[in-house]
Parts: structure tokens; C-alpha cells; sequence
């Protein structure tokens, strides 16, 4: 009887034990976080930020900060792996009027960049128009700067001291609808390109581009302070349709516009 009691309680114990194991395999898998959700949580600020008259100290009209600005542009080279790299160095964030497509004896930016708006919570308000100088494309290798991609493009060698914005030596974008995206807190952006390239006259293409907004902070320094933000563009064309033929670069363009602002 005495073996019968002790075989009873050590099976009892090892049953105890079983549970509790089991139970605390349990607790633990209760503790696992819930699967991520496929709806994505976006949050948009009321944010309004407008050039004005662009005047100097007044907080609410704000200011192309082109010094910390890029335009940046890549293609594949011979349809390789390896990139084709570059920017414009001369810019501007300003809608070109036919009247206004002439050179400028000037070294800094001939037009004000007052061509934007920016409405966080209502895209419908919200708009662009810039332009690069096509013979300021600099990749870096002044030998090919001055060679291939000027006569490549259809353009003209730079003049020192010359800001040259002629219909042979401008690409113009100006956007027709932002709309938000619905899987993130991005925009979805309308724009036509227009460009001569290598035709004969300048043509128009419409593209479907992608606007990130960097929200307003504010830089503090030991004498004074400002706010800063930021829009990211970036988009793709295809240069066969402005009449490029170089077999040295692929069909399809990336141009990504990283543009800073500031109040000062």
C-alpha cells in the first residue's frame, strides 16, 4: 500500500508539473505582440508654407535655400549595373515665362524662386514650377561635362558669369494635380516635363512623380534662430522621347529634387 501511495503522488507531481509547464508555454505565447497592421497609420499636420514676397527677417514668407539644395539625376551606363551619375548646378524653383528665356549676365539666381506652395492637410492648394540649366550638368568628370553631355543633350558649353535659361538650355517642370497617397504620408504628383532635348522645338510629357514633405523644425543657434523644412521630388522620364540617341546611357532618366527652405 505504502508503494502504491508513493508511485500515486509521483505520478501526481509529475501531472502537476506537466500543466504547469504547459501553462506557462501558454501565459508566454499570450504575451506575444498582435500581428502589425496592414493598414498603415498615416498623420498629417495643417502645415501652410508659401514664398510671399520673399522678404528678408519675416518669418512667414519662405526662402529657397539653395546652397543646401540639389537637383540629382541617374542612369544606367550601356544598360549596366553601374550608374550614371550627376546634378545640375544651377536650379530654381520659379514658372519661366517665354519672355524670361534668355541669358543673364548674373552669377547667382536670376528669377525669384516664388514659384510654390506648399498645404499639408489639402494638396489640391499645393504646387511647383522649377527649371535646370541642361549645360550645368556636372557629373564630376570635367572632361565629360564639357564634351559628351553638352553635345549630347542638344545644348551649349557654359559662359562664365552667364546664366543662360534659352529654350535650347531649359527643362521646365510644372505640376497639374497632388493628391495624397494612400499607403503613406507622401504625395502623388502630376507634372509636365518640358524640354527641346534634341528635337527641333521643345516638347511637353506628362509623369507621375512622388513629393515627400520633411516637416518644419526649428535650428537654433548662439545668436539667433530660424525654422527650416523640406520637399523631396523625385520622378522618372524617358529620354528617347526629347530625342537623345546616346547608346551610353539608358532609356529611363531618375531625377530626385531635394529642396531646403528656411524663414530667415
Amino acid at each position: 500500500m505504502k508503494l502504491f501511495d508513493n508511485k500515486t503522488l509521483l505520478i501526481v507531481l509529475l501531472l502537476l508539473s506537466s500543466y504547469g509547464y504547459i501553462a506557462s508555454c501558454k501565459r508566454e505565447n499570450d504575451l506575444l505582440p498582435p500581428p502589425a497592421s496592414t493598414t498603415p497609420v498615416i498623420v498629417r499636420g495643417t502645415a501652410v508654407l508659401t514664398p510671399g514676397n520673399m522678404t528678408a527677417a519675416n518669418p512667414l514668407e519662405w526662402k529657397l535655400d539653395k546652397v543646401h539644395s540639389s537637383t540629382l539625376w541617374s542612369t544606367s551606363y550601356m544598360a549596366a549595373a553601374g550608374l550614371l551619375t550627376g546634378r545640375f548646378n544651377q536650379f530654381g524653383v520659379h514658372n519661366v515665362t517665354d519672355a524670361e528665356m534668355t541669358t543673364y549676365s548674373v552669377a547667382g539666381q536670376p528669377l525669384k524662386d516664388s514659384s510654390w506652395a506648399f498645404y499639408e492637410s489639402d494638396p489640391s492648394k499645393t504646387y511647383f514650377n522649377g527649371y535646370v540649366q541642361i549645360n550645368q550638368s556636372n557629373t564630376g568628370e570635367p572632361g565629360r561635362d564639357v564634351g559628351c553631355n553638352v553635345a549630347g543633350m542638344g545644348t551649349t558649353a557654359i559662359i562664365p558669369g552667364t546664366q543662360n535659361l534659352s529654350v535650347t538650355n531649359l527643362a521646365k517642370i510644372k505640376t497639374t494635380k497632388v493628391a495624397y497617397d494612400a499607403l503613406s504620408a507622401d504625395y502623388i504628383v502630376t507634372l509636365n516635363l518640358t524640354w527641346q532635348g534634341k528635337l527641333a522645338s521643345p516638347t511637353t510629357e506628362t509623369i507621375v512623380g512622388r513629393l515627400k514633405y520633411i516637416p518644419r523644425a526649428t535650428v537654433t543657434l548662439p545668436t539667433s534662430s530660424y525654422d527650416v523644412f523640406g520637399l523631396q521630388l523625385k520622378f522618372q522620364f524617358n529620354c528617347r522621347d526629347f530625342g537623345i540617341t546616346s547608346t551610353s546611357i539608358a532609356d529611363k532618366i531618375d531625377i530626385e529634387c531635394n529642396m531646403n527652405f528656411n524663414n530667415k
